[in-house]
């Protein structure tokens, strides 16, 4: 189970686990870490020493974990208690009525008595987390995961040498999980820097600082097990994978190179057990570093957008495209009121690099845009019907553009008395009537032909094409009819092609591109 790696502390110092996904069967566990912090001036330079035929790293951890802190987030909220069950009525015959009515009488739940009982004032709860941060600027920036701090009330930084500090938020982002801290003290604090997790590579050694299970400040030791993890907890997943030991209460806590720069955040571990069984998961610097950066400066994010919602290219689509081989990000939507439709760019466009950078696969895209300013006027190169095309788009705010509502009214289309009917594909096809848009709930003013039938053995049916959902394009050209579509199919097998490039609606209006093999 993918599980995140805080802790939520009760009275008893139970724990219990916080925000678990699933993926792949297994749970991803955050794991907010304490850390303690004494004054240590800031950029590290330590170097692991070599002990005979053994690597010590006591050298780097005692320079960096004066600057790994504990977090302690206390949440207070309104308990106004549990609502008891509705009883049925009970006659005076029932067995122990006389009991059951009592009961709820004195706890206001009929008669008189209960009804004159005055009211309970609400009940203050209070639920207590604990995590992981590190300070990366001696006036008092603390990093840490949003999850480690989530809505508290109340949020206390505690140092390796005793000093606890109250903190308030800067900024946070749900979005990749971070948040930023400050803290004031009279005297600078130690401090560590950010690396550049792109140089890192795998099998490289790293050393991870946390506060496991309410131990204290803890040090683990392994190495870069993988780069580029997608765990699906996010739109920019791109996590360091490590095996070095991180388990609840290390959420939010640095992953360190043998440099002591810190080239991840430890926010998830794989486990079946919700213990560290080898595979962890940190936020990249070079993901995060920017992140930081405008939480510190705005208390918020300003990310670029492109006003595109895309779909990836596997090989039957890059045939069908004519790429060749299968990169870029195929655009498969385009917001009416986002950057992209002045721009000229379209439906079924293929960006293959964008501001100079080639996207090999539709994950790497919303990275990239995401780290480009507001604003900026960006090359793209895309590929349009085997042709490439450059363009450029000036940026818009995701934020805002989060914020605009859809459009959502749209003209009825003209409808035919006696829809034409086809076959192909291992598909069956109609004309729209007002009978099939019922049936299937499409909405109104959307275009295409509506797909009847579905042949279960055929490649349509592997790619997961639905009955009542509506083809709007063929090789890239509108398609109204059935005769519209045998007509571009037949088309397309004269040049040569071996699959088909379908757009695919359903009744809602989200399209999506499926390549089919033509037979």
């Amino acid at each position: 189970m993918i599980m995140r790696t805080s802790m939520a502390l009760t009275h008893s110092h139970a724990y219990r686990l916080a925000r678990v996904a699933t993926v792949a069967g297994m749970a991803f566990a955050t794991v907010p870490a304490f850390a303690q912090a004494t004054p240590a001036p800031g950029p590290v330079q330590a170097v692991p020493q070599a002990h005979g035929t053994t690597i010590s790293l006591a050298d780097l951890a005692e320079r960096v974990m004066p600057a790994v802190v504990n977090i302690a987030a206390v949440t207070t909220s309104e308990n106004r208690g549990r609502t008891l069950p509705q009883l049925p009525q009970l006659g005076p015959d029932t067995p122990f009525g006389d009991l059951f009515e009592e009961f709820f009488n004195r706890r206001g739940r009929g008669g008189e008595q209960g009804q004159n009982q005055p009211q309970q004032p609400p009940q203050q709860r209070r639920s207590q987390s604990a995590g992981s941060g590190f300070v990366i600027d001696a006036s008092g920036l603390v990093v840490t995961n949003n999850h480690v701090i989530g809505d508290a009330n109340e949020i206390t930084v505690v140092f390796s040498d005793g000093l606890r500090l109250k903190a308030e938020v800067v900024g946070k982002d749900t979005k990749v999980d971070l948040a930023v801290l400050r803290v004031k003290h009279d005297k600078p604090l130690p401090f560590v820097k950010f690396g550049d997790s792109d140089k890192a590579r795998i099998g490289d050694p790293v050393m991870a600082i946390g506060n496991p299970f309410g131990l204290g400040g803890s040090v683990s030791s392994g190495i870069v097990s993988a780069r580029n993890r997608d765990i699906n907890q996010g739109p920019y997943d791109t996590y360091i994978q490590t095996d070095a030991a991180i388990n609840k209460g290390n959420s939010g806590g640095p992953l360190f190179n043998m440099a002591g720069e810190v080239i991840g955040i430890n926010t998830a571990i794989l486990s079946p057990t919700g213990g560290s069984v080898g595979i962890g998961f940190a936020v990249p610097s070079s993901l995060a570093t920017n992140i930081v950066d405008q939480l510190r400066e705005f208390g918020e994010t300003r990310r670029g957008w492109l006003g595109v919602r895309i779909q990836n290219v596997d090989d039957a689509t890059a045939e069908a495209l004519g790429l060749g081989t299968a990169r870029g990000a195929l655009i498969a939507g385009i917001d009416e009121k986002g950057p992209a439709k002045p721009a000229g760019l379209e439906i079924g466009d293929v960006i293959v690099k964008f501001d100079g950078k080639d996207v090999k696969d539709s994950r790497e895209l919303p990275r990239i845009v995401a780290a480009t300013p507001v604003g900026k006027d960006v090359p793209i190169q895309v590929m349009r019907k085997g042709k490439e095309l450059a363009k450029t788009v000036k940026l818009a705010r995701l934020e805002d553009g989060e914020k605009v509502q859809q459009a959502s009214a749209n003209k009825p289309s003209a409808e035919a008395a006696k829809p034409a009917t086809a076959a192909a594909l291992g598909l069956e096809f109609s004309g729209q009537t007002e009978e099939l848009r019922k049936r299937y709930s499409i909405k109104d003013g959307l275009k295409g032909v509506v797909i009847t039938k579905v042949d279960s053995n055929s490649n349509a049916a592997d790619k997961r094409i639905l009955v009542g959902e509506l083809v709007v394009e063929v090789g890239q050209e509108a398609v109204n009819s059935p005769e519209d579509v045998t007509k571009r199919l037949d088309a397309l097998k004269k040049e040569g092609k071996k699959s088909a490039l379908l757009l695919v609606s359903n009744g809602q209006g989200e399209v999506r591109f499926v390549a089919v093999t033509m037979s």
